[in-house]
């Protein structure tokens, strides 16, 4: 089912959600495959749909940096800095996650990753549902990730409740993941944000 991106249209993918079903939304990279992200059950759901190894942790969308208190315990300066400047965007930051992350998300790693993504669809989705979302791309697993609804609808079908039909933003790299590790930032996986402009910003940066 393709909904519109209106208050009606986000209104109803917040509740499909709050039911624990799947709803796909566009964000500046991708489409995100999304489920409430603190509903294990719903988390499980985003695994089997896309065939996903389990022991893959999962991100977080948020819709404010306040939003991150509830999720992690440790946020620290050189990470705030950076979500300050990057967020919005294509950033995903890796941090110690609070009991309040289910062990599915975490993947048993005791970390979470948190954005904020560049796109008012996403963020309004997340406010209205007043919950973090699952950050993970809408494709099958080995497959591209997707930025058309009509092509999200095509590979999903009825194994998802729903897809806001929006465009996705203008990125065509998923986001950078950064971790804080031992007095350093790393790069876990590079994307949309250079090491550069990450350097800009902190200058003691490491790639993996």
């Amino acid at each position: 089912m393709l909904l519109t991106s209106d208050k009606s249209g986000l209104e109803h993918a917040a509740n499909s959600l709050a039911s624990g079903v799947l709803v796909a939304f566009p964000t500046d990279t991708f489409f995100a495959l999304g489920a409430d992200g603190l509903n294990p059950s719903a988390v499980e759901a985003v695994y089997l749909t896309k065939g996903r190894n389990p022991g893959t942790p999962v991100p977080l969308l948020i819709s404010e940096i306040e939003m991150a208190a509830r999720l992690t315990s440790e946020f620290p300066d050189v990470l705030r800095d950076l979500a300050e400047h990057f967020w919005p965007g294509a950033l995903t930051i890796v941090v110690p996650a609070t009991e309040t992350v289910p062990e599915i998300v975490t993947a048993g790693t005791g970390t979470v990753g948190l954005r904020i993504p560049d796109h008012d669809v996403a963020t309004d989705l997340i406010r209205t549902a007043a919950t973090p979302l699952t950050g993970t791309s809408c494709n099958l697993t080995g497959h591209p990730p997707i930025k058309e609804s009509t092509t999200v609808e095509q590979v999903f079908g009825d194994r998802i409740a729903a897809c806001i039909d929006a465009p996705c933003g203008n990125y065509s790299d998923p986001s950078t993941v950064i971790a804080y590790d031992d007095g350093k930032v790393a790069v876990l996986r590079l994307g949309a944000i250079s090491v550069d402009s990450l350097r800009n910003i902190v200058g003691n940066i490491v790639v993996d």
